[in-house]
């Protein structure tokens, strides 16, 4: 419950977006996003993976890192279809405002989820899937609060609502508590895999072939790499 209330604390994160000039901001942003990519695919191919052969890895198992996939797939979708064709006014923000606030809440539910269930196989497992959450988490609090501003919200709107959301994670955290010990850890690993690796290649590594520039290319490549180190010291150290 600890790490997931270090995940939800990160919404406050967001409104570092009212700090930093645009150009600072972005630069800042893009590191974030190339060491969230190498953390969450160390962490799918370093621990969860490797938990999920330990364990048997059946054809259940593989087809739920399939299904994980395709719900993050599915929950992007979601988020990104919705469109309000009314202008927006602090009386009417725009529903993909609101949509972005629920996709956030699903996805934070989840993430509380994954916390749960990975602290259930060990406590070093535990570790590495919230520092990689937390990894992804920054950047991706950064844009949701960007996305609320433009939709109509205040500022105290936009801070209030994503920590409201955040605390979707206590709520998906719970619910696999109090089911532990039922086998759900079996799907829960490989689905945070196929998650993990969902959002490193299709969401994050999109995200850094915007920038061409070969001196900012081989900055996202150190970036990467070290995101991905860090989930492999982590590793050799902890389990």
């Amino acid at each position: 419950m600890a790490s997931v209330a270090l995940v939800s604390v990160i919404s406050l994160v967001g409104s570092l977006a009212l700090v930093f000039k645009k150009e600072v901001l972005e630069k800042i942003t893009i590191i974030l996003v190339a060491f969230s990519a190498g953390a969450l695919f160390g962490d799918a191919f370093f621990h969860l993976l490797p938990e999920m052969a330990a364990n048997g890895g059946d054809i259940h198992a593989w087809l739920s890192v399939v299904l994980g996939i395709l719900i993050f797939f599915v929950l992007e979708k979601i988020i990104c279809w919705r469109h309000c064709h009314v202008p927006t006014t602090d009386e009417h923000p725009h529903p993909f405002g609101v949509m972005n606030l629920i996709g956030d809440g699903l996805h934070n539910l989840i993430d509380g989820m994954i916390i749960a269930g990975a602290f259930l196989v060990s406590p070093a497992l535990g570790l590495a899937t919230t520092l990689a959450i937390v990894a992804h988490e920054i950047p991706q609090e950064i844009s949701d609060f960007g996305v609320l501003i433009h939709a109509g919200f205040t500022k105290k709107q936009a801070v209030f609502y994503n920590l409201l959301s955040a605390t979707a994670a206590f709520v998906g955290a719970g619910a696999v508590l109090l089911a532990g010990g039922t086998g759900l850890n079996g799907y829960i690993i490989p689905f945070t895999a196929g998650g993990f690796i969902y959002i490193a290649g299709s969401d994050l590594i999109p995200e850094l072939h915007k920038e061409t520039a070969p001196k900012e290319s081989a900055k996202q490549l150190v970036f990467i790499a070290a995101g991905a180190a860090v989930m492999w010291l982590l590793k050799i150290f902890l389990e």
